[in-house]
């Protein structure tokens, strides 16, 4: 979460006015994929794993192509919205054929986490040679921005469509769970889940302490609302939130490497991250939010950018978890 700054009592950031409008609206948000999560996980109308999440993963990944592209653009060298748009679309969809969602086989046959962010690795690539083999044809003078545009398509890429791949893998990671009554059983939804709650309670930590508490700022020049006081309680938040959901879990077998206190720690700073570096293309591009698609909460990106790279974090340490179970 962002917020401005206003100089009362010394350098204490203050709440931004429409506070109340914003955390309405979150909370509407979040009830809306709280209820999505829920019909997912428990295959409501019969639809197999991640068919109710991954229409929320493309319109994630598409609208965060399109705001990416306009942040990055710098003069004549915007990259063409079919482009960049179909090319992250085109990587969310290689992830879920390559988890099985989309395809005969079903999550669970093989390691589908690893199969999905393949697949995405190929359609990234050639996500970006199409963007190259349109550039070579269309060059006529230098000076024109070629170069920009095959950099910002790879940062859409990267920044965007791989890590909402990385969304859709941990929705099929298969996590066993010995059940003391029944023998084993299994939790699919627990990798996601915990994903977005670890980073999404850190975020509203460090935004209620920050605004509240907040004297040393983090990067004045970059986000002058964020302080050490917000970081901290956005670690903490992160740590209780991740021994909450596995710590206090004894039955879970094939957790993320090295437990819940390094999933809190490393999940939650990278959450920390991604906030940072959305701060900075915004300051670059001179714009306070990345959209306005999502009303009081900006855009896509402002919602979503704590994820983008806590995503491929958590990814890494759930499957290097089910590898080392």
């Amino acid at each position: 979460m962002n917020a401005t700054v206003a100089e009362a009592g010394g350098s204490r950031p203050q709440a931004p006015r429409n506070t109340a409008e914003r955390v309405a609206f979150a909370l509407a948000v979040a009830a809306v994929f709280a209820f999505l999560t829920w019909a997912d996980a428990t295959g409501v109308g019969g639809a197999t794993a991640a068919m109710w999440l991954l229409p929320v993963a493309i319109g994630v990944a598409a609208g965060g192509a399109d705001e990416m592209r306009r942040l990055a653009a710098h003069g004549s060298a915007e990259v063409p919205r079919w482009l960049a748009v179909g090319g992250c679309v085109a990587v969310v969809v290689a992830a879920a054929w390559g988890a099985g969602v989309l395809g005969d086989g079903l999550p669970g046959n093989g390691v589908p986490a690893l199969a999905a962010i393949g697949w995405a690795g190929g359609a990234a690539l050639g996500g970006f040679v199409a963007v190259v083999v349109r550039e070579v044809m269309l060059f006529r003078t230098p000076g024109q921005g070629a170069a920009e545009r095959l950099a910002t398509m790879a940062l859409i890429l990267v920044w965007v469509g791989l890590p909402v791949a990385c969304l859709v893998a941990l929705r099929v990671v298969d996590v066993p769970m010995l059940d003391e009554g029944s023998g084993a059983d299994r939790s699919p939804i627990l990798a996601l889940a915990s994903l977005v709650a670890v980073v999404k309670v850190g975020d509203a930590a460090a935004y209620c302490v920050g605004s509240a508490l907040g004297r040393w700022r983090m990067a004045p020049a970059l986000s002058p609302g964020k302080t050490w006081e917000g970081a901290a309680a956005s670690l903490g938040g992160s740590l209780a939130v991740a021994w909450a959901l596995l710590g206090t879990a004894p039955s879970l077998r094939g957790g993320p490497w090295g437990g819940w206190l390094v999933y809190g720690a490393a999940v939650g700073s990278a959450g920390m991250l991604g906030d940072l570096v959305e701060s900075l293309l915004k300051r670059e591009a001179g714009c306070k939010d990345s959209g306005r698609s999502l009303g009081p909460l900006g855009g896509v990106l402002d919602l979503v950018d704590s994820l983008l790279v806590a995503a491929p974090v958590a990814w890494l340490l759930w499957v290097a978890g089910r590898a080392w179970s």
